[in-house]
Protein backbone atom coordinates (compact mmCIF):
# COMPACT_ATOMS: atom_id res chain seq x y z
CA UNK A 1 0.00 0.00 0.00
CA UNK A 2 1.78 3.75 -0.80
CA UNK A 3 2.07 6.32 1.19
CA UNK A 4 -0.24 9.11 0.60
CA UNK A 5 1.21 12.44 1.09
CA UNK A 6 -1.20 15.93 0.42
CA UNK A 7 -0.21 19.19 -0.51
CA UNK A 8 -1.39 22.55 -1.43
CA UNK A 9 0.60 24.52 -4.33
CA UNK A 10 2.16 27.28 -3.09
CA UNK A 11 3.16 30.50 -5.13
CA UNK A 12 6.78 30.26 -4.58
CA UNK A 13 6.34 26.64 -6.39
CA UNK A 14 5.50 28.03 -9.63
CA UNK A 15 7.84 29.96 -12.53
CA UNK A 16 7.12 32.94 -14.75
CA UNK A 17 4.36 31.00 -16.72
CA UNK A 18 2.25 30.38 -13.37
CA UNK A 19 3.05 26.57 -13.57
CA UNK A 20 5.41 24.31 -11.11
CA UNK A 21 8.66 25.07 -11.98
CA UNK A 22 9.95 21.27 -12.83
CA UNK A 23 12.76 20.93 -10.24
CA UNK A 24 10.04 21.65 -7.19
CA UNK A 25 8.10 18.54 -8.44
CA UNK A 26 11.42 16.66 -6.86
CA UNK A 27 10.85 18.92 -3.72
CA UNK A 28 7.32 17.99 -3.37
CA UNK A 29 8.65 14.04 -4.10
CA UNK A 30 11.08 14.19 -1.04
CA UNK A 31 8.44 16.17 1.69
CA UNK A 32 6.54 12.79 0.79
CA UNK A 33 9.82 10.67 1.66
CA UNK A 34 10.39 12.56 4.79
CA UNK A 35 6.74 12.74 5.53
CA UNK A 36 6.57 8.84 5.24
CA UNK A 37 9.78 8.29 7.26
CA UNK A 38 8.05 10.03 10.15
CA UNK A 39 5.21 8.19 9.63
CA UNK A 40 7.05 5.37 10.43
CA UNK A 41 8.53 6.70 13.31
CA UNK A 42 12.24 7.80 12.10
CA UNK A 43 13.34 10.31 14.33
CA UNK A 44 14.46 12.65 11.32
CA UNK A 45 16.34 15.14 13.19
CA UNK A 46 18.84 12.17 13.75
CA UNK A 47 18.47 10.20 10.74
CA UNK A 48 19.05 13.17 8.50
CA UNK A 49 22.16 13.88 10.61
CA UNK A 50 24.86 11.87 8.70
CA UNK A 51 26.47 10.78 11.12
CA UNK A 52 25.83 7.13 11.23
CA UNK A 53 24.54 6.48 7.58
CA UNK A 54 23.93 8.91 4.82
CA UNK A 55 21.50 7.60 1.51
CA UNK A 56 22.48 10.27 -1.27
CA UNK A 57 20.29 9.90 -4.65
CA UNK A 58 22.26 8.88 -7.23
CA UNK A 59 19.46 9.05 -10.06
CA UNK A 60 16.46 10.90 -10.24
CA UNK A 61 13.97 11.49 -13.44
CA UNK A 62 10.24 13.48 -13.41
CA UNK A 63 7.68 12.64 -16.28
CA UNK A 64 4.94 15.37 -16.31
CA UNK A 65 1.60 14.93 -17.78
CA UNK A 66 -0.27 17.85 -16.84
CA UNK A 67 0.43 21.78 -15.97
CA UNK A 68 -0.12 22.06 -11.49
CA UNK A 69 -0.91 25.43 -11.03
CA UNK A 70 -0.96 27.45 -7.88
CA UNK A 71 -3.85 26.58 -5.58
CA UNK A 72 -4.45 23.04 -7.04
CA UNK A 73 -4.68 20.50 -4.13
CA UNK A 74 -2.21 17.66 -4.56
CA UNK A 75 -2.08 14.00 -3.60
CA UNK A 76 1.10 12.14 -3.83
CA UNK A 77 1.29 8.38 -3.76
CA UNK A 78 4.65 7.07 -2.36
CA UNK A 79 5.79 3.08 -3.16
CA UNK A 80 9.32 1.96 -2.22
CA UNK A 81 11.38 -0.72 -3.44
CA UNK A 82 14.13 -1.91 -2.36
CA UNK A 83 17.15 -3.00 -5.08
CA UNK A 84 19.75 -4.32 -3.16
CA UNK A 85 21.38 -4.91 0.26
CA UNK A 86 22.39 -1.15 -0.15
CA UNK A 87 20.19 0.53 -2.49
CA UNK A 88 16.24 1.60 -2.94
CA UNK A 89 14.23 3.59 -5.46
CA UNK A 90 11.04 5.16 -4.85
CA UNK A 91 8.40 5.61 -7.29
CA UNK A 92 6.21 8.89 -6.91
CA UNK A 93 2.71 9.61 -8.42
CA UNK A 94 1.06 12.89 -8.52
CA UNK A 95 -2.39 13.26 -8.43
CA UNK A 96 -4.83 16.46 -8.39
CA UNK A 97 -6.92 15.61 -5.75
CA UNK A 98 -10.46 13.93 -6.55
CA UNK A 99 -8.74 13.03 -10.03
CA UNK A 100 -6.64 9.54 -9.13
CA UNK A 101 -7.32 8.11 -12.13
CA UNK A 102 -4.62 9.42 -14.31
CA UNK A 103 -1.44 11.27 -12.30
CA UNK A 104 -0.34 14.61 -13.87
CA UNK A 105 3.81 13.36 -13.16
CA UNK A 106 5.60 11.03 -12.23
CA UNK A 107 9.17 10.45 -10.28
CA UNK A 108 12.00 8.36 -9.46
CA UNK A 109 14.99 9.03 -7.36
CA UNK A 110 16.90 6.01 -6.34
CA UNK A 111 19.09 6.03 -3.21
CA UNK A 112 22.05 4.37 -2.36
CA UNK A 113 23.36 3.74 1.70
CA UNK A 114 26.80 4.51 2.44
CA UNK A 115 28.80 4.96 5.42
CA UNK A 116 29.92 9.08 5.89
CA UNK A 117 33.11 8.58 7.01
CA UNK A 118 34.24 6.25 4.44
CA UNK A 119 31.97 7.71 1.72
CA UNK A 120 31.44 3.23 0.96
CA UNK A 121 28.36 1.33 0.39
CA UNK A 122 26.58 -0.09 3.49
CA UNK A 123 23.66 -2.38 4.08
CA UNK A 124 20.65 -0.58 4.42
CA UNK A 125 19.46 0.31 8.25
CA UNK A 126 17.07 -1.53 10.38
CA UNK A 127 14.51 1.66 10.06
CA UNK A 128 14.76 2.01 6.25
CA UNK A 129 14.19 -1.95 6.28
CA UNK A 130 11.10 -1.51 8.57
CA UNK A 131 10.35 1.62 6.91
CA UNK A 132 10.37 -0.59 2.81
CA UNK A 133 8.36 -3.15 5.07
CA UNK A 134 5.51 -1.13 5.88
CA UNK A 135 5.17 1.02 2.11
CA UNK A 136 6.61 -1.07 -0.52
CA UNK A 137 3.93 -3.17 -2.51
CA UNK A 138 3.81 -6.62 -1.92
CA UNK A 139 5.12 -8.61 -5.01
Amino acid sequence: MPFIYQRTVRFSDTDAAGVVYFANVLTLCHEAYEASLAATGIDLRAFFSGVDVALPIAHANVDFFRPMFCGDRLVVHLIPKQLQESEFEIAYAVFLEGKLERSVSNAQTRHICIDPGTRKRRSLPLEINQWLEQWATPS
